[in-house]
């Protein structure tokens, strides 16, 4: 991976977002910092971040951008993260946090924006199946014949579907998606940092594809 590379994933819910950021970020050697699984861990520990978030994510809501911000400029200016570069996962979602992380990241911006594509119609659909662990968050794929109880294979502990996965849910998160966080797409474009993939396909394939498109940054 090209020294310091700070990437931002874009991509509708449910497009393999944090899959492929794992995989990307163990691949090349960065940090993967994911907005939603820092809320999701502050909610599993009871924070007061933790408590003051619970209900903004079960109904499909955006968390204000103060918290936001607040949560990605830590972050991002650890050593790891400002040594190594990054690959953040769920933030930016809209225009607004858009420019403050511009600004944030005045001194080391962002250098690369990759728009996971993949259409809403299949999207609504792998998120309707996706199940998670309780408490470590693995994610697992319902198909109507699941253990019952069902346990994590990692820890052992319920693997249930989550409150943000119950079709209302997801569907007010995609409408959300539409009208303010595609707007990134032309913000980012203007900027000559945005870079389409196309989400179809296998694990592998994805991959294949995203790799490619981080190893080119070392051709600018």
């Amino acid at each position: 991976m090209p020294h310091s590379a700070r990437i931002i994933m874009l991509g509708r819910q449910g497009a393999g977002k944090g899959t492929q950021c794992v995989r990307l970020a163990e691949h090349f050697g960065v940090p993967h910092i994911s907005t939603g699984e820092m809320l999701r861990a502050a909610i599993r520990k009871d924070t007061p971040v933790g408590r003051s978030v619970k209900k903004v994510l079960d109904a499909g809501e955006l968390v204000n951008d103060e918290l936001m911000i607040s949560l990605v400029q830590g972050r991002i200016g650890e050593d790891d993260a400002r040594i190594s570069g990054y690959i953040l996962d769920g933030f930016p979602r809209t225009v607004g946090q858009a420019q403050s992380l511009d600004h944030i990241t005045e001194v080391r911006p962002i250098n690369m924006v990759i728009d996971l594509d993949v259409k809403r119609e299949l999207v609504l659909e792998r998120l309707s199946a996706r199940r998670a662990c309780e408490q470590c968050g693995a994610n697992y794929v319902a198909t109507g014949n699941d253990p019952n109880p069902w346990k994590c294979e990692k820890c052992g502990s319920p693997v249930v579907q989550r409150a943000d996965d119950t079709p209302a849910a997801i569907s007010h998160r995609l409408d959300l998606y539409d009208a303010m966080t595609a707007p990134l797409i032309d913000h980012y474009s203007a900027k000559s940092v945005l870079v389409t993939v196309d989400g179809l396909g296998t694990p592998d394939e994805v991959f294949a594809r995203l790799r490619l498109a981080v190893e080119g940054l070392q051709e600018r």
